[in-house]
C-alpha cells in the first residue's frame, strides 16, 4: 500500500495545482470531487513567477475543450510547464502542439506507422519482452517493478519504431525519465531542461544520419515524406521524434507500474483477473482510467469563449484535467472503485478529439501484455518496500515499486 496525505476541499484556495510536489505527495480525490460539483471551471491564481490558469474538471467540459482546436489551441503549449513559461518554440512544427491543416497532414503521415498492421511485429516483440522480463523477475524472486519490468517495455517498442540503436537505449531512458518528471522532490526545472535538450540533440544527429539511408523506420519515413506538399526539415523531424519518444515511453510505463500497484491494493480484482472474470481488453481500459498517467493537458483560448457556462477570455490558459474527468460520477458508476470488468469506459486517458493519442493502440497492447503476463505467470505479488512517486504536475505514477513475486 502507498499512503498520501488527503487534501480537504477547504484547502482548495491555498493550493497551486501547478506544484509537482502537491500531485506526488497528496491525494486530491476530495478536491476534484468538490470542483466537479461546485466549481467545474476553477481559476488557479497567478503566482509571483507564473500566470493564472483555468482548471476544467468535468468530463463533458474536458471533452468539449479537447474537441475544439479552433477556439482552444495547443500551439501555445499543451502542458503547464510550457504554458506558464510563455509558450513552446516547437509550436506549429511538432504534432502535439500543432493544429489545423499542418496537424492533419502530419498525423496522417504518422498514422501509417502506428496502424495495427504496421505495429504487428512490434506488438509481438512486446509480448516476448514482457514474458522474458517477468520470468527473470520470478527467477530472482524480487524486483523493482518500475525499473526491472516496466522500464524495458514501452521504451523498447518506441525505439524499435524510431530505429534507435540498442547501445543508446539506456541513455535515452535516463533522459525521458528526467524530461517530464523527476524521481526526486528537489529536482529543478533546469534538470528537466537539460534532459529535454539532450534528447533533442540526440534525435537531431540521428535524423541527419537517416536522410537517404534506406532504413525502414519512423525517422526515415519523416525524412522522406512531405506534409501538405512540403518536406520536413531536420528540426521538424527532431521535434516529432522527441514527442514520440516521450509520449510513447513515460505514460505507458507509468500505467504498467500503476497496474501492479492497483492489483496489490485490490486483491479481489487480482483474483478476478486470475480467474478470467475480467477480460484483458476490458481490464486494460480500467487500468488506463484508474492510473491516468497524464494528469492534464493545456490549451490557450484564441478568442473569448465559454467553458461549462464560464467566460474565458482570449489569451487565457485553459487546463483540462484527465485525473478528474476519469473519476466523474456523471460518466462512471462508482468511479472510486477499481472494476476490471467496467464497461462502457469512456476515459480520457488518451485525450479526445483531434489530438487523441497517436500511440493508443500500441499502449493498449503493451499494458495488455503486462496484465496477461501477470495473470499467467505470477501466483502472488507482495510489496517489499516503499514506492517512490514521480514528481510532476503532468505525470502521475511511481518511479519505484519493490515487489516479491511467486511463480504460478
Amino acid at each position: 500500500m502507498t499512503t498520501r496525505r488527503t487534501i480537504a476541499p477547504e484547502e482548495l484556495d491555498t493550493l497551486n495545482l501547478a506544484d509537482p510536489r502537491l500531485h506526488a505527495e497528496s491525494d486530491l480525490s476530495a478536491v476534484w470531487r468538490h470542483l466537479r460539483e461546485h466549481r467545474p471551471v476553477h481559476w488557479n491564481p497567478a503566482t509571483d513567477t507564473a500566470p493564472g490558469f483555468w482548471v476544467v474538471s468535468r468530463h463533458a467540459d474536458v471533452t468539449s475543450v479537447y474537441r475544439d482546436s479552433t477556439r482552444f489551441t495547443s500551439e501555445g503549449g499543451n502542458v503547464l510547464e510550457t504554458l506558464l513559461a510563455g509558450g513552446d518554440t516547437a509550436a506549429g512544427r511538432m504534432l502535439a502542439i500543432t493544429d489545423g491543416a499542418k496537424h492533419t497532414g502530419l498525423r496522417r503521415l504518422l498514422m501509417s506507422a502506428f496502424s495495427p498492421r504496421a505495429l504487428e511485429p512490434i506488438v509481438e516483440s512486446v509480448r516476448r519482452t514482457v514474458t522474458r522480463l517477468l520470468e527473470d523477475a520470478l527467477e530472482r524472486g524480487t524486483c523493482d517493478f518500475a525499473a526491472d519490468v516496466a522500464a524495458g517495455i514501452p521504451l523498447g517498442a518506441i525505439c524499435d519504431l524510431l530505429g534507435v540503436p540498442d547501445r543508446d537505449r539506456a541513455y535515452v531512458l535516463s533522459l525521458t525519465s528526467s524530461a517530464l518528471g523527476s524521481h526526486e522532490a528537489d529536482s529543478t526545472a533546469a534538470d528537466a531542461w537539460i534532459a529535454k535538450n539532450e534528447i533533442l540533440l540526440y534525435f537531431a544527429n540521428l535524423a541527419r544520419d537517416r536522410r537517404d539511408s534506406g532504413h525502414a523506420d519512423v525517422i526515415a519515413l519523416l525524412a522522406g515524406s512531405e506534409v501538405n506538399g512540403l518536406p520536413l526539415d531536420d528540426d521538424e523531424i527532431m521535434l516529432n521524434c522527441y514527442s514520440l519518444i516521450l509520449g510513447g515511453d513515460e505514460t505507458a510505463r507509468l500505467s504498467m507500474v500503476g497496474a501492479a500497484l492497483a492489483l496489490l491494493d485490490h486483491p479481489d480484482q487480482w483474483q478476478a483477473l486470475k480467474r478470467g472474470d475480467a477480460g484483458i481488453d476490458t481490464a486494460v481500459e480500467e487500468i488506463l482510467r484508474w492510473t491516468t498517467p497524464a494528469l492534464h493537458s493545456g490549451r490557450t483560448a484564441t478568442t473569448d469563449a465559454e467553458v461549462g457556462g464560464h467566460a474565458v477570455r482570449a489569451g487565457e490558459i485553459v487546463t483540462v484535467w484527465n485525473a478528474s474527468a476519469n473519476r466523474d460520477e456523471r460518466i462512471f458508476d462508482t468511479p472510486g472503485e477499481l472494476r476490471l470488468d467496467r464497461t462502457p469506459n469512456k476515459h480520457v486517458t488518451f485525450a479526445y478529439g483531434p489530438h487523441f493519442c497517436l500511440g493508443a493502440y500500441l499502449a493498449r497492447a503493451e499494458i495488455g501484455a503486462v496484465l496477461t503476463g501477470l495473470r499467467d505467470l505470477v501466483a502472488e505479488l507482495e510489496q517489499t518496500g516503499p514506492a517512490k512517486p514521480v514528481y510532476s504536475n503532468f505525470l502521475s505514477g511511481l518511479s519505484a515499486l519493490p515487489l516479491a513475486l511467486k511463480a504460478a
